[in-house]
């Protein structure tokens, strides 16, 4: 089983720890983030990864090499220009057969993906997503206009409950086919395939899931992570 990893931004947003590191080997814990991450895979059948890579390509290279000290094969597909997050995996069409993950490389999380796989494969969707419920609190005042203009609801801070993508999802190989040669991102295909008549299924997660895009979420990443490594960890649950 084959997986592909986004691993080619910039992380702006988590200077300066991505000043001089790709944002998928800055570590969490002890560990490089795609690390856990790929050794999770591991434990969920993947025996091939291939990473999208482009600022400082060079770095995960070298640490990764091919993949044997993790027990993969690992191959490098390297941006010469930004395609955004869906774009890349044009170049895959017709290099992959069945059912494969799509992924962000930042991602640390508890989610078995094992299950996501088998409940992609027994829904018959084109993509399924991986999903999370969030609270995010809105730090304004909100008000609701009506017609005319005129104020008829204030909320201050509200709190919305969202359900949103983990970006992590399972994913059929016909899709690739559908992937325009230009820049393009992942929330797009997704409607564009809904637009198409094509299902796109749901998986919620009930645990764990950060991305460490920011300067608190990598902070927070840390501290769960600290408190119980082998919740994200397979080899070091049975240590």
């Amino acid at each position: 089983m084959r997986a592909v990893i986004l691993a080619g931004g910039k992380g702006t947003r988590l200077r300066p720890f991505t000043t001089n590191f790709p944002k998928p080997l800055v570590p969490v814990g002890d560990v490089p983030i795609l690390e856990i991450l790929l050794r999770q895979l591991k434990a969920a059948g993947v025996d091939e990864v291939t990473l999208l890579t482009g600022h400082l390509a060079y770095l995960l290279e070298s640490y990764f090499t091919d993949g044997s000290a993790l027990g993969l094969r690992i191959d490098y597909l390297k941006e010469s220009v930004p395609l955004g997050t869906a774009g890349p995996l044009r170049v895959l069409a017709g290099r992959i057969d069945g059912d494969f993950f799509v992924m962000n490389g930042d991602l640390l999380t508890d989610v078995d993906f094992a299950a996501l796989m088998h409940y992609h494969r027994e829904s018959g969707a084109a993509v399924t997503v991986s999903t999370y419920h969030r609270a995010e609190q809105i730090q304004l005042g909100v008000l609701e206009l009506d017609g005319s203009g005129d104020v008829v609801g204030y909320q201050e801070k509200p709190t919305l409950h969202l359900d949103i993508s983990m970006g992590a999802y399972a994913m059929s190989a016909a899709v690739l086919d559908r992937i325009p040669d230009r820049f393009y991102d992942m929330p797009q295909l997704i409607v564009d395939l809904i637009a198409d008549g094509q299902r796109v299924a749901g998986r919620p997660h009930p645990g764990f899931w950060l991305d460490i895009g920011r300067v608190d979420d990598y902070a927070k990443a840390n501290e769960m992570f600290a408190e119980n490594p082998g919740r994200f960890l397979p080899d070091r649950r049975s240590a």
